[in-house]
């Protein structure tokens, strides 16, 4: 990159500031109609600036990419922030006490004295999905910037103090395809090779995230047709002493490495071990800002880590499943539908359940997160798919992968979430995404005969940690008691019934009951709150 394309930028005339995160995808393209722009370098950065100068706030509507700006009007005293569509790249704000602060990152915005306190509706939903949905964070006072959107923030005249969000984008879900099965199998093959073409535009190193799953092979498939000499990268799990359970979480790790073998790539695999753990989990949580709960945030940040030494970008499977239909909790929505409200459906698949969180939380609102969902997301025809591409992909599945690869340096890219796929993907009718018996239907069948046979029929596994093992070993269960316990931090000592986690960590350990899920949440939590010296 050349020393002009740097941040914070200027336009010719100085008079436009631009701070950026992210890929403008179709830079290039925009860059010819933008003809009567100076440019002086070839980065995105800079078209996204010319183009904000013709287009004002509708520029937006133009971009296909990952990203999250602002830009400053020297003249009209103005801000322009945006996110994009699907909300792959994070942003935050602050306007308290006459200041308006944002960023990329929570710990960005801490720096400016915003004091560290608990918001406790936040605490309530975490506890019962697991993360916190926009617009709240984990920190009162502190917000998500919602994908989709632009704002304008004037520092004076009409609107004064004030943070106008708009929504540009809408991703179709409703419509329904005038085609047939076989015309629809085609168009996404073309829309997906079209995305990853798009995507693997780089002037850095760049490789492919492999599981054993249907979304990152379709990716790699795609990319062998573009280019050759690819670099593959896989996680594994070392679990000692105990080889049927290290096959067993190895199942992914080791198709991947048949499917890297059958495109001839430059396959590299890393396995995580217990020792491991507690520095990765430790600093994943400083890193995730706020607590997602999900062991895997560990292979995550292991992986990218790894992958750093040969890439600075790598192509991922990401929203393959949001989009297609590929988690088993839809097929059973669409049975549970006949006879139960679609709030209903969300709570009974994605909520932690009342005893568990009466027995463990001494304080939390155990009404907020239903109120919540009903309001901001249910309609009557809503589907669990729906629900999950506007809250559970961005707020904890992107917002994981983005802290995660990001804190190596590492960009990850999603071709699956390209803007015109996810747009193309919401009218599929669901009856070709999942049914009874089968999920992800239309995008098997898109690519049968074309990826190894061997990854179809695979039960689904999702990408997953062996957390319930990792707590039951010596080292690690010696940190977990730490941890989960009053003396830990002073400030969350009054937020937890102590003796009934320890009670269930016993249990755990023992193997007389699976407590692995609200035992990682509380103990996530804990790191976070002591790391971030938060406030109840």
């Amino acid at each position: 990159m050349s020393e002009a394309a740097g941040q914070p930028m200027f336009s010719d005339d100085g008079k436009l500031v631009i701070v950026f995160n992210g890929e403008i995808y179709n830079f290039k393209e925009l860059k010819k109609e933008l003809t009567d722009y100076p440019f002086r370098t070839q980065s995105d950065t800079e078209v996204i600036l010319a183009a904000y100068r013709k287009w004002g706030n509708g520029c937006i509507r133009k971009f296909n990419g990952i990203f999250a700006f602002a830009i400053w009007d020297k003249e009209k005293k103005e801000l322009f922030l945006a996110r994009d569509h699907v909300g792959v790249k994070p942003l935050y704000y602050c306007f308290q006490n006459g200041k308006f602060i944002f960023s990329s990152e929570i710990k960005a915005i801490l720096e400016h004295d915003i004091p560290r306190v608990l918001n406790r509706e936040a605490f309530s939903h975490y506890l019962r999905v697991l993360y916190v949905p926009e617009p709240l964070t984990m920190f009162k006072n502190i917000f998500k910037f919602p994908p989709a959107s632009f704002a304008v923030f004037s520092a004076y005249g009409e609107g004064n103090g004030e943070l106008k969000i708009t929504r540009y984008w809408q991703d179709g879900a409703g419509g329904t395809l005038k085609l047939s099965k076989t015309e629809i199998e085609e168009e996404i093959r073309k829309k997906i090779k079209n995305s990853v073409e798009k995507q693997l535009i780089s002037d850095r190193p760049l490789g492919v995230y492999l599981s054993g799953g249907i979304d990152s092979s379709v990716i790699l498939h795609n990319m062998a047709q573009l280019r050759k000499n690819i670099d593959t990268f896989s996680v594994g799990f070392s679990i000692p002493f105990d080889k049927e359970e290290e096959e067993k979480f190895n199942k992914d790790f080791n198709l991947a490495r048949r499917t890297a073998k059958h495109y001839g790539t430059n396959h590299n695999e890393v396995l995580l071990k217990p020792d491991d753990v507690r520095g990765m989990l430790e600093r994943a949580v400083w890193h995730m800002d706020e607590p997602i709960s999900n062991p895997t945030a560990v292979s995550m940040m292991y992986l990218a880590g790894f992958a750093k030494q040969k890439a600075d970008v790598v192509l991922g499977g990401d929203g393959g499943d949001e989009l297609f239909g590929g988690y088993d909790r839809y097929r059973l929505d669409r049975m549970a539908r006949f006879f139960m409200p679609a709030a209903k459906r969300f709570e009974r698949f994605m909520f932690q359940k009342d005893d568990i969180l009466n027995r463990v939380v001494n304080d939390f609102d155990r009404h907020a997160t239903k109120k919540f969902f009903k309001k901001e997301f249910f309609s009557p025809k809503q589907n669990l798919m729906d629900v999950d591409r506007q809250s559970w992909l961005v707020d904890f599945s992107l917002m994981l992968t983005d802290k995660m690869t990001m804190a190596s340096g590492l960009e990850e890219r999603v071709p699956l979430l390209d803007k015109n796929l996810v747009e193309f993907s919401a009218q599929i009718p669901l009856k070709y995404k999942v049914n009874f018996s089968d999920t992800k239907i239309i995008l098997k069948d898109a690519y049968r005969g074309r990826i190894p046979e061997f990854l179809f029929n695979q039960p689904k596994r999702g990408w997953f940690s062996p957390g319930a093992k990792w707590l039951r070993d010596p080292d690690f269960e010696k940190f977990a008691r730490e941890v989960l316990s009053k003396d830990y931090y002073e400030g969350t000592r009054m937020l937890f019934n102590w003796q009934e986690v320890e009670e269930m960590l016993d249990k755990h350990i023992s193997k007389e009951k699976y407590n692995l899920t609200i035992l990682w949440a509380t103990l996530t939590f804990q790191v976070w709150a002591k790391t971030y010296q938060i406030k109840i």
